[in-house]
Formats: structure tokens, sequence, C-alpha cells
């Protein structure tokens, strides 16, 4: 009887596993993204990066949208040659301090490295992005789409 018991634990425990992992890991291309509200992509990013979703960046990913670097795992992140990080300060001060502290230290020390956040972008880009981050390959192609920010 135990062994029943236990069998049934063991699928039960199975089962669920099998139901909260997805599929495919959804990858999702940056090619264009000028930012907006930092709540917004605070958001946004926390969600994708609870279903697992992966990030191809393939262009810019500027001001706002930088809060996928905190978010969303460095190992489901790739980058193209085109892709670039722009970073700079916020309107209110609130949310500078926001992507301040979403960004790791290697990150935060780039950034200071390189002038420090200011109004005008300072952009990350290869060879730098290939520090941090690893180059996408060609499995990274599958399962692709457009995020849409609006």
């Amino acid at each position: 009887m135990e062994t029943a018991g236990g069998i049934k634990i063991l699928f039960l425990a199975l089962a669920s596993w099998v139901i909260a992992t997805p599929a495919w890991a959804e990858t999702i291309d940056i090619s264009d993204s000028h930012g907006g509200l930092v709540a917004a992509y605070e958001a946004q990013w926390a969600e994708l990066a609870a279903r697992g979703v992966r990030i191809r960046m393939v262009g810019p990913c500027q001001s706002a949208c930088t809060v996928l670097i905190g978010r969303i795992p460095r190992s489901r992140i790739c980058v193209m040659p085109q892709a670039r990080f722009g970073f700079h300060l916020a309107t209110a001060p609130s949310a500078t301090e926001i992507l301040w502290e979403t960004y790791p230290a290697d990150i935060r020390t780039w950034i200071s490295r390189h002038g420090g956040l200011s109004w005008n972008l300072l952009w990350m880009q290869a060879p730098d992005t290939y520090r941090f981050f690893r180059k996408c390959q060609e499995r990274d192609k599958i399962m692709r789409k457009p995020l849409s920010t609006g």
C-alpha cells in the first residue's frame, strides 16, 4: 500500500512539474526599443522572466528597456553584433534609482568607468557586450518573435 501511495505522490509531483514547465522556451527579439516608463518595463520584464522567456538582442535597447539586464537571467540573453544598450538618467530621480539598482554590479561598474549616467545616452555595444552576454548562435533563432512594447 505504501508503494501505491509513493507512486501516486511521485506521479502528482511529475504532473505538476510538466504543467508548470513550458513545452518550449519562447525567444523574443529586441531590435529597436527606445524605452518608456520604467515601471511598465519593470513589470513586463519581470513577467517575461517568470515565463522563462529568452531574449535575442538584435538591435538597440535604450533607456527603460535596459531594465531587462537585471530581470532576465544572463543565461537567457544573447546578443547579435548590432545589439547595443543605451543608458542614461531617467526623468524622475526615483526611476533612475530603480534603473541603477536593477543593473548587476558589473554593469554598474562598466557604466561608471565610461562616465556614469547622464542626460546623454551612454552606449554599450560590441565588443563590450560580449564581455557580459553570450553571442547568439543558430539555435537562438528558433521560436522567436518581436517584442511589443506598447
